[in-house]
Protein backbone atom coordinates (compact mmCIF):
# COMPACT_ATOMS: atom_id res chain seq x y z
CA UNK A 1 0.00 0.00 0.00
CA UNK A 2 1.15 3.95 -0.98
CA UNK A 3 -1.00 5.70 -0.11
CA UNK A 4 -4.79 6.76 1.24
CA UNK A 5 -7.51 9.36 0.17
CA UNK A 6 -10.15 9.60 2.35
CA UNK A 7 -9.32 6.17 3.76
CA UNK A 8 -9.48 4.47 0.93
CA UNK A 9 -5.94 2.53 -0.18
CA UNK A 10 -4.09 3.30 -3.05
CA UNK A 11 -1.98 0.71 -4.26
CA UNK A 12 1.41 0.34 -6.05
CA UNK A 13 0.21 -0.58 -9.14
CA UNK A 14 -2.31 1.85 -9.21
CA UNK A 15 0.38 4.82 -7.90
CA UNK A 16 2.63 3.27 -10.95
CA UNK A 17 -0.17 3.51 -13.61
CA UNK A 18 -0.35 6.80 -12.68
CA UNK A 19 3.01 7.77 -12.94
CA UNK A 20 3.19 6.83 -16.53
CA UNK A 21 -0.30 8.23 -17.28
CA UNK A 22 1.34 12.04 -16.00
CA UNK A 23 4.18 11.10 -17.20
CA UNK A 24 2.82 11.02 -20.62
CA UNK A 25 0.78 14.19 -20.14
CA UNK A 26 3.80 16.67 -19.39
CA UNK A 27 4.91 19.58 -21.52
CA UNK A 28 8.02 19.31 -22.94
CA UNK A 29 10.21 21.97 -20.91
CA UNK A 30 12.93 20.77 -18.34
CA UNK A 31 11.40 22.15 -15.15
CA UNK A 32 8.34 21.54 -13.63
CA UNK A 33 6.05 23.75 -10.82
CA UNK A 34 4.49 21.43 -9.53
CA UNK A 35 1.42 23.04 -7.24
CA UNK A 36 -1.39 20.11 -7.02
CA UNK A 37 -2.75 20.27 -3.56
CA UNK A 38 -3.69 16.71 -3.24
CA UNK A 39 -0.95 15.00 -1.84
CA UNK A 40 -1.15 11.65 -3.66
CA UNK A 41 -1.45 14.17 -7.15
CA UNK A 42 1.94 15.82 -6.20
CA UNK A 43 3.70 12.95 -5.33
CA UNK A 44 2.51 11.02 -8.61
CA UNK A 45 3.53 14.48 -10.53
CA UNK A 46 7.25 14.54 -8.43
CA UNK A 47 7.57 10.32 -9.71
CA UNK A 48 6.14 11.29 -12.87
CA UNK A 49 8.99 14.10 -13.31
CA UNK A 50 11.77 12.07 -12.31
CA UNK A 51 11.03 9.47 -14.87
CA UNK A 52 10.84 12.10 -17.88
CA UNK A 53 14.08 13.34 -16.67
CA UNK A 54 12.33 17.08 -15.69
CA UNK A 55 13.38 18.46 -12.11
CA UNK A 56 10.64 19.84 -9.87
CA UNK A 57 10.90 23.38 -8.80
CA UNK A 58 10.41 24.03 -5.17
CA UNK A 59 9.60 28.01 -4.10
CA UNK A 60 9.09 29.17 -0.90
CA UNK A 61 6.37 31.22 -2.35
CA UNK A 62 3.88 31.82 -5.39
CA UNK A 63 3.63 35.34 -5.04
CA UNK A 64 3.83 37.17 -9.18
CA UNK A 65 7.35 38.51 -8.29
CA UNK A 66 8.76 35.05 -7.43
CA UNK A 67 7.22 33.07 -10.12
CA UNK A 68 8.73 35.95 -12.57
CA UNK A 69 11.84 35.58 -11.20
CA UNK A 70 11.17 31.31 -11.60
CA UNK A 71 10.45 32.55 -15.11
CA UNK A 72 14.05 34.33 -15.58
CA UNK A 73 16.07 31.02 -13.73
CA UNK A 74 14.37 28.27 -15.79
CA UNK A 75 12.69 29.81 -18.99
CA UNK A 76 11.32 26.41 -20.12
CA UNK A 77 9.38 25.98 -16.98
CA UNK A 78 5.58 24.90 -16.69
CA UNK A 79 3.15 24.64 -14.08
CA UNK A 80 1.64 21.10 -13.31
CA UNK A 81 -1.68 21.71 -11.36
CA UNK A 82 -5.17 20.17 -10.17
CA UNK A 83 -6.86 23.07 -10.10
CA UNK A 84 -9.98 23.89 -12.29
CA UNK A 85 -7.95 27.75 -12.24
CA UNK A 86 -4.55 28.59 -11.90
CA UNK A 87 -3.50 32.24 -12.20
CA UNK A 88 0.03 31.60 -12.07
CA UNK A 89 1.86 33.29 -15.39
CA UNK A 90 3.68 29.94 -16.79
CA UNK A 91 2.42 27.46 -19.27
CA UNK A 92 0.09 25.05 -17.35
CA UNK A 93 -0.43 21.37 -17.64
CA UNK A 94 -3.60 19.96 -15.85
CA UNK A 95 -3.17 17.13 -13.55
CA UNK A 96 -5.45 14.08 -16.23
CA UNK A 97 -8.48 12.54 -14.88
CA UNK A 98 -7.58 9.13 -13.42
CA UNK A 99 -8.80 6.62 -15.39
CA UNK A 100 -8.80 3.44 -12.93
CA UNK A 101 -9.21 0.33 -15.08
CA UNK A 102 -5.54 1.48 -16.69
CA UNK A 103 -3.70 -0.07 -13.50
CA UNK A 104 -1.72 -3.21 -13.99
CA UNK A 105 -0.15 -6.06 -11.76
CA UNK A 106 2.51 -6.16 -14.29
CA UNK A 107 4.20 -2.78 -14.21
CA UNK A 108 7.73 -2.22 -13.35
CA UNK A 109 9.13 0.08 -11.00
CA UNK A 110 10.91 2.91 -12.89
CA UNK A 111 14.63 2.63 -11.58
CA UNK A 112 16.40 6.20 -11.17
CA UNK A 113 20.09 7.56 -11.27
CA UNK A 114 21.62 8.09 -7.69
CA UNK A 115 23.39 11.52 -9.43
CA UNK A 116 20.01 12.76 -11.19
CA UNK A 117 19.24 16.50 -10.09
CA UNK A 118 15.78 16.07 -8.40
CA UNK A 119 14.63 19.52 -7.43
CA UNK A 120 15.96 23.20 -7.10
CA UNK A 121 14.43 24.45 -3.70
CA UNK A 122 14.52 28.17 -2.88
CA UNK A 123 15.17 30.54 -0.30
CA UNK A 124 13.76 34.12 0.01
CA UNK A 125 17.29 35.48 0.50
CA UNK A 126 17.99 38.60 2.26
CA UNK A 127 17.02 40.53 -0.45
CA UNK A 128 13.76 38.28 -1.57
CA UNK A 129 15.03 36.78 -5.05
CA UNK A 130 14.38 33.31 -4.16
CA UNK A 131 18.14 31.93 -4.05
CA UNK A 132 18.50 28.13 -5.81
CA UNK A 133 19.49 24.82 -4.16
CA UNK A 134 20.75 21.98 -6.12
CA UNK A 135 18.72 18.57 -4.57
CA UNK A 136 19.97 15.30 -6.11
CA UNK A 137 18.04 12.11 -6.02
CA UNK A 138 20.93 9.78 -3.74
CA UNK A 139 20.52 13.09 -1.50
CA UNK A 140 17.26 13.10 -0.63
CA UNK A 141 16.77 9.48 -0.21
CA UNK A 142 20.09 9.14 2.29
CA UNK A 143 18.73 11.80 4.25
CA UNK A 144 14.84 10.49 4.39
CA UNK A 145 16.42 7.11 5.45
CA UNK A 146 18.14 8.23 8.64
CA UNK A 147 15.09 10.24 9.41
CA UNK A 148 12.77 6.79 9.27
CA UNK A 149 15.75 5.07 11.71
CA UNK A 150 15.41 8.20 13.92
CA UNK A 151 11.43 7.78 13.76
CA UNK A 152 11.72 4.57 14.02
CA UNK A 153 9.47 3.88 11.33
CA UNK A 154 11.68 0.43 9.75
CA UNK A 155 9.91 -1.66 12.35
CA UNK A 156 7.79 -3.57 9.68
CA UNK A 157 4.36 -2.23 10.13
CA UNK A 158 2.72 0.55 7.43
CA UNK A 159 2.26 3.72 9.06
CA UNK A 160 -0.50 6.05 7.70
CA UNK A 161 1.29 9.62 7.28
CA UNK A 162 -1.06 12.41 7.76
CA UNK A 163 0.16 15.85 7.30
CA UNK A 164 -0.86 19.78 8.01
CA UNK A 165 1.84 20.88 5.53
CA UNK A 166 2.10 21.51 2.16
CA UNK A 167 4.38 18.90 -0.18
CA UNK A 168 5.56 22.12 -1.71
CA UNK A 169 7.60 23.29 1.44
CA UNK A 170 10.81 21.19 1.93
CA UNK A 171 9.34 19.86 5.54
CA UNK A 172 6.66 18.53 3.69
CA UNK A 173 8.41 17.58 0.99
CA UNK A 174 10.56 15.71 3.12
CA UNK A 175 8.46 14.10 6.09
CA UNK A 176 4.85 14.06 3.95
CA UNK A 177 5.95 12.18 0.80
CA UNK A 178 9.83 11.35 0.20
CA UNK A 179 9.61 9.83 3.97
CA UNK A 180 6.60 7.33 3.78
CA UNK A 181 7.51 6.46 0.26
CA UNK A 182 11.32 5.59 1.29
CA UNK A 183 10.71 3.38 4.48
CA UNK A 184 7.65 2.03 2.77
CA UNK A 185 4.80 3.44 4.83
CA UNK A 186 1.58 5.05 3.22
CA UNK A 187 1.47 9.06 2.68
CA UNK A 188 -2.22 10.90 3.06
CA UNK A 189 -3.62 12.52 0.06
CA UNK A 190 -5.77 15.11 2.04
CA UNK A 191 -3.81 18.34 3.26
CA UNK A 192 -5.79 19.21 6.99
CA UNK A 193 -5.78 22.52 8.08
CA UNK A 194 -8.69 23.36 11.24
CA UNK A 195 -8.32 21.04 13.70
CA UNK A 196 -11.67 18.82 12.95
CA UNK A 197 -9.98 18.27 9.39
CA UNK A 198 -7.13 16.98 11.28
CA UNK A 199 -9.10 14.89 13.62
CA UNK A 200 -10.99 13.24 10.65
CA UNK A 201 -7.89 12.85 8.41
CA UNK A 202 -6.88 10.42 11.11
CA UNK A 203 -9.59 8.41 12.34
CA UNK A 204 -10.23 7.81 8.54
CA UNK A 205 -6.76 5.41 8.42
CA UNK A 206 -5.89 2.33 10.44
CA UNK A 207 -3.15 2.35 13.00
CA UNK A 208 -0.28 3.41 13.62
CA UNK A 209 -0.92 6.52 12.17
CA UNK A 210 1.77 9.45 12.23
CA UNK A 211 1.26 13.25 12.06
CA UNK A 212 3.42 15.38 10.43
CA UNK A 213 3.03 19.21 11.86
CA UNK A 214 4.00 22.42 12.77
CA UNK A 215 3.61 24.47 16.58
CA UNK A 216 0.97 26.42 15.15
CA UNK A 217 -1.62 23.15 13.87
CA UNK A 218 -0.74 21.71 17.20
CA UNK A 219 -1.87 24.86 19.47
CA UNK A 220 -4.80 25.25 17.12
CA UNK A 221 -5.70 21.83 17.92
CA UNK A 222 -5.14 21.90 21.24
CA UNK A 223 -7.36 24.87 21.90
CA UNK A 224 -10.28 23.37 19.96
CA UNK A 225 -11.54 20.98 22.71
CA UNK A 226 -11.97 17.80 20.34
CA UNK A 227 -11.91 14.55 21.13
CA UNK A 228 -8.25 13.38 19.48
CA UNK A 229 -8.10 10.72 17.92
CA UNK A 230 -4.91 8.14 19.04
CA UNK A 231 -1.87 8.88 17.39
CA UNK A 232 1.14 7.01 17.53
CA UNK A 233 3.76 9.47 16.54
CA UNK A 234 3.51 13.00 16.39
CA UNK A 235 6.45 14.92 14.30
CA UNK A 236 6.41 18.85 14.61
CA UNK A 237 9.22 21.55 12.77
CA UNK A 238 9.16 24.83 11.59
CA UNK A 239 9.71 26.85 14.45
CA UNK A 240 10.91 25.86 18.15
CA UNK A 241 8.00 23.81 20.32
CA UNK A 242 7.51 25.03 23.89
CA UNK A 243 7.81 22.54 26.68
CA UNK A 244 4.52 22.92 28.14
CA UNK A 245 2.68 22.62 24.19
CA UNK A 246 5.11 19.66 23.71
CA UNK A 247 3.77 18.05 26.94
CA UNK A 248 0.29 18.91 26.02
CA UNK A 249 0.05 16.82 23.42
CA UNK A 250 1.94 14.01 24.34
CA UNK A 251 -0.36 13.61 27.14
CA UNK A 252 -4.02 14.25 25.22
CA UNK A 253 -3.15 12.53 22.59
CA UNK A 254 -1.53 9.50 24.58
CA UNK A 255 1.67 9.10 22.36
CA UNK A 256 5.59 10.08 22.09
CA UNK A 257 5.99 13.63 20.18
CA UNK A 258 9.62 14.37 18.44
CA UNK A 259 10.73 17.78 16.06
CA UNK A 260 13.12 17.89 13.36
CA UNK A 261 15.38 20.65 12.77
CA UNK A 262 16.86 21.76 9.18
CA UNK A 263 16.25 24.42 6.89
CA UNK A 264 15.72 24.65 2.58
CA UNK A 265 19.53 24.16 2.14
CA UNK A 266 20.38 21.36 4.48
CA UNK A 267 17.48 19.27 4.62
CA UNK A 268 16.35 17.81 7.95
CA UNK A 269 19.76 17.04 9.87
CA UNK A 270 18.82 16.66 14.15
CA UNK A 271 16.40 15.47 16.31
CA UNK A 272 15.37 15.55 19.80
CA UNK A 273 12.03 15.12 21.98
CA UNK A 274 11.09 18.10 23.73
CA UNK A 275 9.49 16.82 26.97
CA UNK A 276 12.38 15.18 27.43
CA UNK A 277 15.77 17.08 26.66
CA UNK A 278 16.76 20.47 24.86
CA UNK A 279 19.47 18.94 22.73
CA UNK A 280 19.15 17.81 19.25
CA UNK A 281 21.10 15.34 17.86
CA UNK A 282 22.91 15.36 14.52
CA UNK A 283 21.83 12.80 11.73
CA UNK A 284 25.13 10.45 11.03
CA UNK A 285 27.95 11.77 9.61
CA UNK A 286 26.47 15.31 9.56
CA UNK A 287 29.02 17.56 11.44
CA UNK A 288 28.79 21.37 12.61
CA UNK A 289 31.52 23.66 12.62
CA UNK A 290 31.67 27.55 14.40
CA UNK A 291 33.69 30.24 12.58
CA UNK A 292 32.80 33.18 15.38
CA UNK A 293 29.03 33.55 15.28
CA UNK A 294 28.62 31.87 12.40
CA UNK A 295 27.57 27.87 12.22
CA UNK A 296 28.21 25.50 9.08
CA UNK A 297 26.79 22.14 8.73
CA UNK A 298 28.47 19.42 6.44
CA UNK A 299 28.51 15.98 5.27
CA UNK A 300 25.58 13.22 5.29
CA UNK A 301 23.73 13.79 2.89
CA UNK A 302 24.48 18.06 2.42
CA UNK A 303 26.51 18.81 -0.77
CA UNK A 304 28.27 20.98 0.55
CA UNK A 305 29.31 23.26 3.63
CA UNK A 306 26.27 25.34 4.66
CA UNK A 307 25.87 28.03 6.71
CA UNK A 308 23.02 27.87 9.26
CA UNK A 309 21.16 31.12 10.18
CA UNK A 310 20.31 30.15 13.78
CA UNK A 311 22.38 30.89 17.12
CA UNK A 312 23.50 27.10 17.91
CA UNK A 313 25.60 26.42 20.70
CA UNK A 314 27.83 22.62 19.87
CA UNK A 315 27.94 20.11 22.77
CA UNK A 316 30.36 17.75 21.23
CA UNK A 317 30.47 16.27 17.75
CA UNK A 318 26.93 14.90 17.62
CA UNK A 319 24.88 17.18 20.03
CA UNK A 320 23.60 21.31 19.96
CA UNK A 321 21.32 23.41 21.98
CA UNK A 322 19.74 25.80 19.50
CA UNK A 323 19.16 29.43 20.66
CA UNK A 324 17.02 30.93 17.72
CA UNK A 325 17.48 32.65 14.74
CA UNK A 326 20.01 34.98 14.15
CA UNK A 327 17.79 37.29 12.41
CA UNK A 328 15.75 37.46 15.61
CA UNK A 329 18.11 38.64 18.37
CA UNK A 330 17.37 42.03 19.81
CA UNK A 331 19.67 44.28 21.18
CA UNK A 332 18.29 47.40 22.93
CA UNK A 333 20.05 49.92 25.18
CA UNK A 334 22.69 47.34 25.77
CA UNK A 335 19.71 44.49 26.79
CA UNK A 336 20.05 41.62 24.73
CA UNK A 337 17.16 39.04 24.03
CA UNK A 338 15.48 37.20 21.17
CA UNK A 339 12.23 37.39 19.07
CA UNK A 340 11.44 33.68 20.03
CA UNK A 341 11.54 34.49 23.67
CA UNK A 342 9.42 37.49 23.56
CA UNK A 343 6.89 35.66 21.62
CA UNK A 344 6.90 32.82 24.08
CA UNK A 345 6.55 35.21 27.08
CA UNK A 346 3.83 36.90 24.86
CA UNK A 347 1.74 33.56 23.90
CA UNK A 348 1.89 32.26 27.65
CA UNK A 349 -0.28 35.07 28.88
CA UNK A 350 -3.64 33.83 29.62
CA UNK A 351 -6.95 35.16 26.95
CA UNK A 352 -3.50 35.27 24.09
CA UNK A 353 -4.52 33.03 20.99
CA UNK A 354 -1.59 34.24 18.93
CA UNK A 355 0.58 37.26 18.98
CA UNK A 356 4.49 37.80 17.33
CA UNK A 357 6.66 40.75 18.27
CA UNK A 358 8.46 42.14 14.90
CA UNK A 359 11.67 44.52 14.34
CA UNK A 360 10.46 48.10 13.76
CA UNK A 361 11.54 50.40 10.91
CA UNK A 362 15.48 51.50 11.78
CA UNK A 363 15.13 55.32 12.82
CA UNK A 364 16.91 57.95 10.68
CA UNK A 365 19.71 58.31 12.34
CA UNK A 366 20.33 54.56 12.44
CA UNK A 367 19.35 53.66 15.91
CA UNK A 368 17.67 50.74 16.33
CA UNK A 369 13.86 51.45 16.62
CA UNK A 370 11.62 49.77 19.44
CA UNK A 371 10.01 46.39 18.92
CA UNK A 372 6.22 45.98 18.17
CA UNK A 373 3.56 43.18 18.19
CA UNK A 374 0.70 42.22 16.70
CA UNK A 375 -1.49 39.68 19.11
CA UNK A 376 -5.08 37.73 18.54
CA UNK A 377 -6.71 37.72 22.08
CA UNK A 378 -10.16 38.69 22.23
CA UNK A 379 -11.68 39.68 25.40
CA UNK A 380 -8.46 41.45 26.38
CA UNK A 381 -7.31 44.77 25.82
CA UNK A 382 -3.78 46.12 25.23
CA UNK A 383 -3.04 48.07 27.83
CA UNK A 384 -4.02 44.58 30.18
CA UNK A 385 -1.41 42.65 27.48
CA UNK A 386 0.93 45.14 28.27
CA UNK A 387 0.88 44.85 32.14
CA UNK A 388 1.33 41.27 31.92
CA UNK A 389 4.41 41.57 29.71
CA UNK A 390 5.39 44.07 32.63
CA UNK A 391 5.96 41.23 34.70
CA UNK A 392 7.65 38.74 32.50
CA UNK A 393 10.26 41.11 30.07
CA UNK A 394 12.69 44.10 30.44
CA UNK A 395 10.62 46.77 30.20
CA UNK A 396 12.91 47.77 26.71
CA UNK A 397 11.46 45.32 25.36
CA UNK A 398 7.82 45.76 26.00
CA UNK A 399 6.34 46.41 22.44
CA UNK A 400 5.34 50.09 20.78
CA UNK A 401 3.15 49.94 19.71
CA UNK A 402 1.06 46.68 20.54
CA UNK A 403 -1.60 46.37 18.05
CA UNK A 404 -4.97 43.86 18.63
CA UNK A 405 -5.86 42.33 15.37
CA UNK A 406 -8.11 39.38 13.95
CA UNK A 407 -5.78 36.73 13.04
CA UNK A 408 -1.75 36.68 12.07
CA UNK A 409 -0.49 36.38 8.50
CA UNK A 410 0.58 33.00 9.13
CA UNK A 411 1.95 31.15 6.00
CA UNK A 412 0.92 27.37 5.58
CA UNK A 413 3.58 25.95 7.53
CA UNK A 414 2.82 28.79 9.87
CA UNK A 415 6.02 30.73 9.56
CA UNK A 416 5.36 34.63 10.14
CA UNK A 417 8.01 36.79 8.09
CA UNK A 418 8.74 40.06 9.55
CA UNK A 419 7.66 41.95 6.65
CA UNK A 420 4.20 40.81 6.61
CA UNK A 421 4.10 41.98 10.50
CA UNK A 422 5.29 45.49 9.46
CA UNK A 423 2.96 45.78 6.61
CA UNK A 424 -0.30 44.50 8.70
CA UNK A 425 0.64 46.97 11.47
CA UNK A 426 1.24 49.21 9.06
CA UNK A 427 -2.47 48.86 7.64
CA UNK A 428 -3.52 49.11 11.80
CA UNK A 429 -1.92 52.05 12.22
CA UNK A 430 -3.12 53.89 9.02
CA UNK A 431 -5.24 56.93 9.11
CA UNK A 432 -9.05 56.75 8.71
CA UNK A 433 -9.88 57.25 4.74
CA UNK A 434 -5.64 57.56 4.41
CA UNK A 435 -5.38 55.80 0.63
Amino acid sequence: MLAYRGGVPILVREFLADVARVGAALADGGHVLNVCSDRYHFTVGLAASLVAGKVSLLPSTRTPEVIAQLRRFAPDAFCLTDEEECALELPRVRFPASRGAAATAGAEVPRIEAGRRAAWVFTSGSTGTPVPHQKTFAGLLECMRVAAERLALTDGRSHAVVATVPPQHMYGFESSVLLPLVSGNALCAEHPFYPADICHALEAVPRPRILISTPIHLRALMAAGLALPATDLIVSATASLSTELAREVEQRCGTRLLEIYGSTETGSIALREPTRTAEWHLWPHVTLESRGEETFAQGGHIGQRTRLYDVIEPLGVDRFLLHGRTADLVNIAGKRSSLGYLDHQLNSIPGVVDGAFFHGAAAADGTVARLGACVVAPGLEAAAITAALRRRIDPVFLPRPLLLVASLPRTSTGKLPQEALRSLAAAQTKPSGAA
